[in-house]
């Protein structure tokens, strides 16, 4: 049926809910954590560019929105799960390439097929743009988790989600990165004051990890 099925098959991303099992008071699809992407990593790109760091937007674009294009074959793995093991991790990322390169094969014109090559595969790598998607995609889980402990979800899994997305970021050497945790971090954690999480204490010890 050529590019219509592929068109088609992102409605799917919408009926996929990320954490899946947990309690939660906002339901999060993973079409819309890959727009949210998208958001943060055009900000955070507009920092690197502020600081004299060429990026390739084209690039930017293609892999933020798709990053997570291969769920739709094998769901939303939970992250502990996900990297329990380097093994597994990569027994995981073999499946959900094989199966979107299955698909391209077997849905897209033979004309477009690098494209789509391109633009579905695992973007997170050592390029700015890479950096750029892997910060994006912690940054949403910083806010996911903020938001549930925010209206009150005891549920410790979104500390340690917080709490490991934070210790992610810290790591990446980029100029938003240094931004993220000068301007914007403290700004969240004012706001989590008002709540009954110590955002501040794990906030603390996640930086000192």
């Amino acid at each position: 049926m050529g590019i219509h099925t592929y068109f088609q098959s992102l409605t799917d991303l919408e009926r996929i809910i990320r954490c899946p099992g947990r309690f939660k008071f906002q339901e999060h699809s993973v079409s819309a954590h890959s727009w949210k992407v998208v958001q943060y990593a055009k900000t955070l790109a507009d920092i690197e560019e502020s600081n004299g760091v060429v990026v390739d937007w084209k690039k930017l674009y293609e892999i933020t929105s798709s990053h997570d294009y291969g769920e739709i074959f094998i769901g939303d793995i939970k992250t502990p799960v996900k990297h329990y093991s380097l093994e597994l991790r990569a027994m995981l990322q073999q499946v959900e390439e094989g199966m979107v390169a299955h698909f391209i094969d077997e849905h897209i014109p033979e004309e477009f097929q690098h494209i789509f090559r391109s633009q579905l595969r695992e973007g997170k790598d050592d390029s700015v743009e890479g950096k750029i998607l892997e910060v994006a995609d912690k940054l949403d889980q910083i806010y996911e988790a903020f938001t549930e402990l925010q209206l009150g979800n005891t549920d410790k899994e979104f500390i340690l989600m917080y709490r490991n997305a934070l210790i992610k970021i810290k790591g990446i050497q980029l100029h938003c990165v240094d931004y993220f945790l000068q301007h914007i971090l403290p700004d969240i954690v004012i706001a989590g004051s008002k709540s009954s999480i110590d955002f501040e204490q794990i906030t603390k010890d996640a930086l000192a990890s």
